[in-house]
């Protein structure tokens, strides 16, 4: 049996950040995996930014509501969802991705959660297993799936290498310079097309 796994931001919607970034102006939200690979550094930076603007969890979610999938990506996800089981690992939390998996139409999604406190300030993250991309899908093989990967940035890179095929889609220079050994596409077309092939192998 076939198991597609991916990356969320940047494949399927914009990278949230970013969008909150342009809203509040404030330029150091717009750093993402892209830009750091230590997950653990960029959230920190984060956390730390939010609480000098005094930005709480509505703030951010305020945004993302705005937010709409990426062009093709409903579409090019349904599609897919017809053809096999696609489940997306996402560094993202659960209280930022509920309004954008209801506009995808809630494909199945595992990611962290946020620690709230009493006056809606993000106190802290937690993670739900650290390298949780990687980890899931050596378990959905030792579950006998064969699988599939692909996502656009460096968090993604150790589920790729743990996958059976990988590939990236639309990721920056910097990160297909690192990792030259990972086929890059750039369009849905490209993207179904190599699902094609492993679907069928």
């Amino acid at each position: 049996m076939n198991l597609i796994c991916c990356d969320l931001e940047g494949v399927w919607v914009p990278e949230i950040w970013i969008n909150v970034a342009k809203k509040t102006g404030i330029d150091e939200l717009k750093l993402t995996t892209r830009e750091i690979s230590d997950y653990d550094v960029l959230m920190t930076k984060r956390l730390s930014v939010l609480d000098q603007h005094g930005l709480k969890l509505k703030d951010i979610t305020e945004v993302i509501e705005t937010m709409e999938p990426l062009e093709g990506a409903f579409e090019t996800l349904n599609w897919i969802r017809e053809r096999s089981q696609i489940i997306i690992l996402s560094d993202t939390f659960e209280e930022f991705a509920r309004p954008l998996m209801k506009k995808l139409n809630y494909p199945a999604l595992l990611c962290h959660s946020l620690e709230i406190d009493p006056s809606g300030r993000i106190s802290d993250y937690k993670l739900r297993q650290a390298s949780q991309k990687k980890h899931a899908v050596r378990a959905f093989k030792g579950l006998n799936y064969r699988t599939v990967a692909f996502g656009d940035s460096y968090n993604d890179t150790a589920m790729l290498k743990e996958a059976d095929d990988a590939f990236f889609f639309r990721p920056p220079d910097n990160v297909i310079k690192e990792f030259p050994q990972f086929d890059v596409t750039r369009t849905y077309d490209e993207l179904k097309a190599k699902l094609n092939t492993f679907l069928k192998g």
